[in-house]
């Protein structure tokens, strides 16, 4: 992808390019105070690189928090515009928060007619977005592009998203129903993501379905005391590094330090080491103040000759069949 990525608030921003903010839960009679501070915070300057937040997940009835990373191209007017604007679609959304679902959708599509009327901007360039909400222990990812989120469930990879590439068996299917094609792994024989944000001189008149689309894919899961951060991440990251190999590092960098930021930073080093091609966007977000647990292997009398990364792998594999 071309450079604009972007990672908007709210999270307080140091000056530097890195973010932290410790969230606690709020009771109920805390919640109509929250959301007002969600909707007075809608700007501020995006890191460069890598972030870190730190969420504790308690037990209380509402947290939400809501981290965002946008990989622009074609220039950085999208980029810069979703930033700007989407968490005010998202709060201002009639259904949020009665149905965080149906607010993200209509948010991500707002963005979308909304970038098409601005005048001043270039509307032929473009920009994957990808949420992360979490309500109590609710974790709600919309994605709309390549960047990719990985929940990490005591050593396991949990992918929260799919990458939405055009060779993509389903996102193929859709295309070609829509009257596009995919040239060499490029929609239309010119982009290398099925979703995005923008990119008008590739789209129908508003309303219209068209091969490029702004919608973004939802995916939903219920936080346990298993679930220890999130990473989010731009595909600059994931061309060179499986979500396996992802959440190894953070958790074994998480058990040294405990310190988020650093494992953003140890991703994005060993995606430059690994030779990365694209941009890096890294965000880690933990669920909780204390570092993992080490993850106790039962004794067994039979020789294991395997990592605990491809343990994990190979439970993961298992799993979903």
């Amino acid at each position: 992808m071309a450079a604009g990525m972007d990672f908007s608030p709210p999270f307080t921003v140091i000056e530097g390019g890195y973010g932290k903010d410790n969230l606690s839960g709020m009771e109920d009679d805390k919640n109509s105070e929250n959301l007002d501070n969600l909707k007075q915070i809608t700007n501020g300057k995006p890191p460069r690189h890598v972030s870190v937040l730190r969420h504790c997940v308690g037990t209380t009835r509402l947290l939400a928090a809501t981290d965002l990373v946008f990989d622009g191209h074609g220039g950085t007017d999208a980029a810069s515009f979703v930033r700007k604007n989407i968490l005010k679609f998202i709060i201002e959304d009639s259904q949020f928060p009665i149905c965080v679902e149906t607010a993200l959708k209509s948010a991500f599509l707002q963005a979308d007619y909304a970038f098409a009327d601005s005048s001043s901007l270039d509307i032929s360039s473009g920009t994957t977005a990808l949420t992360a909400l979490v309500f109590g222990r609710t974790l709600i990812i919309a994605n709309a592009g390549d960047c990719r989120a990985v929940l990490g469930r005591r050593g396991r990879a949990i992918e929260m998203s799919k990458d939405h590439k055009p060779n993509c068996t389903s996102e193929r299917l859709r295309i070609e129903k829509l009257g596009g094609a995919v040239y060499d792994g490029y929609l239309n024989g010119q982009l290398s993501v099925a979703r995005a944000i923008g990119d008008w001189h590739m789209k129908s008149p508003k309303g219209s379905a068209c091969p490029l689309s702004a919608e973004p894919e939802l995916q939903e899961t219920l936080l346990t005391e298993e679930d220890e951060f999130l990473i989010l991440g731009c595909d600059g990251l994931w061309d060179v590094m499986s979500s396996q190999c992802a959440v190894t590092v953070v958790r074994k960098e998480l058990m040294l330090h405990n310190d988020p930021e650093r494992c953003s930073r140890e991703l994005v080093r060993e995606a430059l080491v690994r030779n990365t091609c694209d941009n890096l966007t890294v965000i880690v977000v933990c669920f909780s103040t204390d570092p993992p647990p080490k993850i106790e292997i039962p004794a067994c009398h039979v020789r294991r000759s395997i990592s605990a990364e491809g343990l994990n792998l190979l439970k993961g594999v298992l799993d979903n069949n």
